[in-house]
């Protein structure tokens, strides 16, 4: 008989938790959620109080029945999956299907996995936290609500295969605004003159910029108005007025949480959210390194909390001090946020002797590349601000005023080993001014003017939109990820070079949505749902109170939409090729797999073909067209059109002109792929 039965919600974590324990252990994957609501129906149960209609996941019977008969011949049973709501969630169904009693203490979690922390958690099980579940039940059902009475409503107007959401419907309509500001702004003309000046006595040369005059700041529209500042300066007498020497210290970022880990590897690593979390994900549950066995290499990566304990204080300490030196560690404690949940520690690296160049070997380039991000970030987090003296002077030219602002660094401290990547933000450069004394002339070397315009703000990027979800309170570490991918499958947006754009049908639905429930599709609405969540997790609010009174109001205002409002016509994308079988002009359709070709003459014409994509560069065999072509799972790859009747070409990397290729070069590249593989 087994001692202790562990279910935990992946294979990976499976792996890495059975080397911690002991032969009478046995440790089992639940594959994520085992029990959840149908998808063929809404499945709450409107008339009887919302009661949610739980029902076993299609698919997964075989695997019940091996962890009911593994339950029933275990002596303890834990469940043990992920730390957050939906982890309680499903160790609340699994204990509903394995028959556990209620109240009983078999629930554990790992915010690390490593032996130390997985052997201390079973020793001290807990009762399932029903505020946790009840939470995540509170966010399932109103969601589950809002989508299935608002995605009829555009089937039946707009379109078939449309959907709505709580959250995914305001993240569509940030990206809509944000382009319409675009489309209005009207951009404004200003100048800068720029005076490259020279100090006699060290013959160095710096740069000043136009401020005002006399001491006034002045911004300068026109060209006239240059022509005008440059007669009167010419030839006069460039006079320093006022030197300020001081010390700038810039402080390092705080450890990660999710959504900081997440734009900060689409900017640094150009990582989507999605990949971002798989790759994080995989480090949490556990990788092979020679030193430690199987381990998990970072801490629970969904969190919103830049706390982190105190032993992994002293272990930064430690390596700080030791690689570093004693001036470059400083004990920092960084404030969590408000509405922050804090339920677990800031990301963080679990061994943190295990640095990220000596276990390179283990890891994928990804894993890798991510794992450093980490690695980096928490440790500069305790360290030593840097340190620049700045040099500001104010010089006068005929009553005009000019100034030169310099900075050189130091003290490097946290700068030696990482730096935070900000949006939109210039990198400090070093700008050394010579040494100025007050009433102290410096002589023209040139003087050079610059015409600009005011930008319009920024498109959104997969990092830029989940910092602006996370500042207006909507959705949870958890959701930041799935809600993005979700409009982009829905193509209500499109990514263009890392830049978010709606499409016709997003801003046609986002209209939609926003003239008929303006009440739901709101920046405040949800960010208010949001808290109201936060209020069943901790205790202090009954789930179906936020549904009730959520559900009548809503249930008026779907009826109203039905009667009022009107068939709305989407104007279909021509392409330029004909359809050989009638001559009209073929549309472009969107079917499981992508994009395709079909007849607008259906069904009287059923014709229909799939899009080809080209490159420029011919085929490195035998110069025929290189085609574009999709796996399964979206990755992209390059064949001759002529493959296979009478071309082999085919490869994972676009040919480059001049490219020699063979099959026994493909064959070659494969071998040497496998054997490293082998030998990780």
């Amino acid at each position: 008989m087994v001692e202790k039965l562990i279910i935990v919600e992946s294979p990976a974590k499976a792996n890495t938790i059975k080397k911690f324990l002991g032969k009478n252990t046995k440790v089992m994957a639940s594959m994520g959620h085992i029990r959840d609501l149908p998808k063929s129906k809404m499945g709450i149960d409107i008339e009887h109080d919302f009661e949610p209609e739980y029902i076993n996941i299609r698919g997964k019977g075989d695997l019940i029945k091996s962890l009911k008969k593994e339950a029933r011949d275990a002596k303890q049973v834990y469940l043990a999956s992920d730390p957050d709501r939906e982890g309680e969630a499903i160790a609340w169904h699994l204990a509903h299907i394995l028959e556990m009693p209620e109240n009983i203490n078999c629930r554990v979690t790992f915010n690390e996995i490593t032996k130390e922390t997985v052997k201390e958690s079973i020793k001290k099980p807990r009762k399932i936290n029903m505020n946790l579940v009840d939470a995540q039940q509170a966010r399932r059902t109103l969601d589950r609500i809002v989508g299935y009475k608002i995605s009829p409503v555009l089937w039946k107007k707009v379109k078939r295969g449309l959907s709505a959401g709580r959250v995914q419907s305001v993240a569509v309509k940030l990206i809509v605004d944000r382009e319409e500001e675009i489309e209005k702004f009207i951009p404004k003309e200003y100048w800068n003159i720029y005076a490259t000046l020279v100090e006699p006595n060290s013959k160095k040369s710096f740069q000043a910029i136009f401020y005002g005059k006399e001491n006034k700041k002045v911004e300068i529209h026109t060209k006239e108005e240059v022509d005008e500042i440059l007669q009167k300066i010419e030839k006069e007498k460039y006079i320093v007025i006022d030197v300020k020497k001081g010390e700038k210290k810039r402080s390092p970022a705080p450890p990660f949480t999710t959504s900081t880990m997440q734009q900060e590897a689409s900017r640094k690593l150009g990582f989507t959210l999605k990949k971002t979390m798989s790759v994080a994900q995989v480090l949490y549950e556990g990788i092979h390194v020679e030193e430690k066995g199987t381990v998990g290499l970072i801490t629970y990566m969904r969190t919103d909390s830049t706390r982190i304990s105190e032993e992994a204080r002293a272990m930064a300490k430690e390596i700080i001090t030791k690689k570093y030196g004693q001036k470059y560690y400083e004990n920092r404690y960084y404030k969590t946020k408000q509405s922050a949940q804090d339920a677990h520690e800031a990301i963080r690296p679990t061994y943190i002797d295990l640095e990220p160049e000596k276990i390179k070997d283990n890891l994928t380039t990804d894993q890798y590349k991510l794992y450093r991000l980490i690695y980096n970030r928490f440790l500069a987090s305790q360290m030593s601000a840097a340190i620049y003296d700045t040099v500001s002077a104010n010089i006068e030219v005929n009553s005009y005023n000019f100034k030169a602002n310099g900075q050189t660094i130091k003290f490097n401290g946290f700068m030696s080993l990482y730096v935070e990547t900000i949006d939109n933000e210039k990198e400090e450069e070093e700008n050394i001014i010579p040494e100025l004394t007050i009433g102290q002339e410096v002589k023209e070397k040139n003087l050079e003017s610059k015409q600009s315009f005011t930008q319009p703000p920024a498109r959104y990027t997969e990092a830029s939109l989940v910092k602006a979800l996370e500042e207006k309170g909507i959705g949870r570490p958890s959701t930041y990820s799935p809600t993005i991918t979700t409009i982009l499958e829905r193509r209500y947006i499109k990514k263009e070079q890392k830049q978010l754009i709606p499409t016709d049908l997003g801003k046609i639905v986002n209209k939609l949505l926003v003239e008929n429930f303006p009440d739901i599709i709101n920046v405040e609405f949800t960010a208010k749902i949001e808290e109201e969540f936060d209020q069943v997790a901790e205790g202090n609010e009954q789930w179906k109170n936020i549904i009730r009174n959520f559900y009548k109001p809503f249930k008026e205002t779907v009826e109203k939409v039905e009667k009022e409002l009107e068939h709305v016509d989407l104007e279909e994308e021509v392409s330029n090729v004909p359809c050989e079988k009638c001559g009209r002009m073929m549309v472009i359709k969107y079917g499981r797999y992508g994009k395709f070709l079909a007849c607008p003459g259906f069904p009287e014409c059923k014709n229909a073909k799939p899009i080809v994509e080209t490159i420029d560069v011919p085929c490195p065999v035998c110069g025929s067209k290189v085609e574009i072509k999709k796996t399964k799972r979206g990755r992209k790859f390059y064949v001759c059109e002529n493959n296979p009747s009478s071309c082999e070409y085919i490869s994972w990397n676009a040919p480059k002109k001049g490219e020699v290729w063979t099959p026994e070069s493909k064959k070659e590249k494969k071998k040497t792929v496998t054997k490293r593989k082998k030998a990780k």
